[in-house]
C-alpha cells in the first residue's frame, strides 16, 4: 500500500509555485526562503520569509537575500527549486549548496533561462524526526524521508489523534493538525525549531480535498517503529488504546528520552532492551538498573540490532505469561507464576491459570482487538489486573500441537533444555526439507516458539 493521494485542489490552483509558498507562509510555518524572478537586468526578489525579518522584507541585493538566508539556516545549506510561469512543475532542483556565490550564481544563471527560482534553507530529514502527510483524520510519516516519502512501503500509519499523541511522547511538542481533518497536509516535525517561524512542525503543501473513505493501518513494524525501537512502539499503541502499560522511559539511539504508562506503585526497575525488529529473547531483559549505554555497546556495538533501552517500572507479579491467536482462532492463554522469565525462555512449563487471570487476559486482548484485530502480547498479573510489557498485531500460524504446520523429510529433535542459543544455532545449520520436533513442556506463546515461527521451519510439539 502507498500513501495518502495528492492534492484534489491546491490552496491557489492558478498561482507559481512562489505565490502558493507565500501565501501558506501568511497562515502557517514554512521553511525559510527568498524566490526570485527573471528581469531584464537580473533576477528579481519576488518573495521572501525569513524569522526576525518582516514579511516580504526587499533586500537590496541578491547577494544579500542569499546572505541572510544562509545566516539562517541551521544546516548552513541552501537549496534552490525552479519552475517556468507558464508551467509550475519543477525544473532544476540543487540540494544543500554551501556557498553565498553558489547560490548567487545558480539564481542569475536560472533566471537568465527565464525561469523563477525559490532558494530556502535545507532541513535535515534525518534528525530523528518525521516527516509525512495528513489528511481527513488519518496520518502517514516515516523519518529520514520528505513528506512524499509515504509513497513508498514501510511509513507509519495512525488515526489523527493518535499521531499527535505519539508526536507529544516521543518528541514533547504539542502539534496541532486540525487543518487535516478537512484538507491534505504535507509536513515535517522537527526535535529543532525550524522555519520562518522558528516552530517544530514544517508545512510543506496544504490542499483541500473531498472526503475518502480510508482509515489508518496500525502495523507494525514499519520506519518509525524501527527508528524508536519494536517493543518501544508496541507498548506506545497499548497505551494510547487504554490498556494497563507500565511507567516507561525509552532511551533512544537517535531521539531523546520520553516516557509513558502509568505507575505501578513499585520503585523497583527493569531494563529492557528494544530492538529495531522484534528479535525473540536474544537480547538483555533484567530486573533492576544496568547501565543502558554499556548495555547497546555490548550487545549491538555497530548500531544495527537495538534501537533503544527501555527502564520500566516492576509489577510486583503473581503470574506473567503471553497470548496469541492461533490460526484456528484458538485464543491461547500461556503463564506461569512468578515473573515469567522462565516460562518465557521455555525453562519453565506452562501451568495452568486461574480462571480470574485467564478472564483478566481476555478482557485486555478483548481492548485491543477493537483497534488492532489479532493481537499477541506478553503481560503480568499483579493480584487484581493484567498489565502490558510487550505487543505485536497479527495471528499466529500455530494450531493445536503444530507450532509451524508443515510437512518434512526429515526431522530433528531439540531438547527445550538447550535454550534459545542452541535452537537458533540448530536453525542456521539446519539442512534443507527438515523440520523440528521439540521435546520438552514448552507454551505456544514462549520465546521458543517465536523463534521457530519466525524462521518459518516446520516445528511440532512431541
Amino acid at each position: 500500500m502507498t500513501g495518502l493521494p495528492a492534492s484534489g485542489n491546491d490552496l491557489i490552483p492558478s498561482f507559481r509555485k512562489d505565490q502558493k509558498l507565500d501565501h501558506l507562509a501568511e497562515r502557517f510555518n514554512v521553511a525559510q526562503f527568498v524566490s526570485f524572478g527573471p528581469g531584464d537586468h537580473g533576477p528579481v526578489q519576488q518573495y521572501a520569509r525569513l524569522s526576525g525579518a518582516t514579511p516580504n522584507h526587499p533586500f537590496s541585493s541578491v547577494p544579500a537575500a542569499v546572505e541572510a538566508l544562509f545566516a539562517q539556516s541551521a544546516e548552513g545549506t541552501v537549496n534552490i527549486r525552479s519552475f517556468s510561469e507558464a508551467d509550475s512543475q519543477s525544473r532544476e532542483f540543487l540540494y544543500a549548496l554551501d556557498t553565498v556565490d553558489d547560490v548567487v550564481s545558480a539564481i542569475r544563471r536560472i533566471s537568465s533561462e527565464g525561469a523563477y527560482t525559490i532558494a530556502n534553507e535545507t532541513i535535515d530529514v534525518s534528525d530523528g524526526g518525521v516527516s509525512g502527510v495528513a489528511m481527513d483524520g488519518l496520518v502517514e510519516f516515516r523519518p529520514d524521508s520528505t513528506p512524499r516519502g509515504v509513497e513508498g512501503p514501510g511509513f507509519a500509519s495512525l488515526p489523527l489523534d493518535w499521531a499527535l499523541s505519539v508526536f507529544n511522547t516521543v518528541y514533547g511538542i504539542d502539534v496541532s493538525l486540525d487543518q487535516a481533518r478537512d484538507a491534505r497536509v504535507e509536513f515535517s516535525l522537527h526535535p529543532l525549531k525550524r522555519g520562518w517561524r522558528q516552530s517544530h512542525l514544517i508545512f510543506w503543501e496544504y490542499g483541500e480535498v473531498d472526503h475518502f473513505d480510508r482509515s489508518a493501518e496500525v502495523i507494525w513494524p514499519n520506519d518509525f517503529s524501527r527508528m524508536i525501537g519494536d517493543k518501544a512502539y508496541g507498548l506506545m499503541i497499548a497505551n494510547l488504546i487504554g490498556v494497563p502499560v507500565p511507567k516507561t522511559t525509552v532511551i533512544g539511539r537517535r531521539v531523546a528520552p520520553f516516557s509513558f504508562g502509568s505507575d505501578t506503585g513499585s520503585a523497583e526497575r527493569w531494563i529492557r532492551t528494544s530492538p529495531i525488529v522484534q528479535v525473540p529473547g536474544k537480547f538483555t531483559t533484567a530486573k533492576g538498573w544496568l547501565d543502558p549505554f554499556k548495555l547497546v555497546h555490548n550487545e549491538d556495538p555497530d548500531g544495527t540490532a537495538l534501537a533503544s533501552v527501555l527502564s520500566q517500572q516492576s509489577i510486583p507479579a503473581v503470574y506473567s505469561g503471553a497470548a496469541i491467536e492461533g490460526a484456528d482462532g484458538e485464543f491461547i492463554i500461556e503463564g506461569a507464576a512468578g515473573s515469567g522469565e522462565g516460562f518465557m525462555l521455555g525453562t519453565t512449563a506452562p501451568q495452568v491459570m486461574p480462571e480470574d487471570v485467564v478472564a483478566a487476559v481476555s478482557q485486555i486482548r478483548s481492548e485491543l482487538s477493537k483497534h488492532l484485530g489479532s493481537v499477541r502480547f506478553e503481560w503480568v498479573f499483579d493480584g487484581s489486573g493484567v498489565w502490558v510489557v510487550q505487543l505485536h498485531t497479527g495471528a499466529s500460524q500455530s494450531a493445536g500441537r503444530a507450532i509451524v504446520p508443515g510437512e518434512a523429510d526429515h526431522w530433528v529433535v531439540f531438547s527445550v533444555s538447550q535454550g534459545l542459543e542452541a535452537l537458533r544455532e540448530l536453525l542456521r545449520s539446519l539442512p534443507p526439507d527438515t523440520g523440528i520436533q521439540l521435546d520438552g513442556a514448552v507454551g505456544r506463546s514462549s520465546h521458543i516458539a517465536d523463534v521457530v515461527r519466525k524462521a518459518n521451519v516446520p516445528t511440532r510439539m512431541l
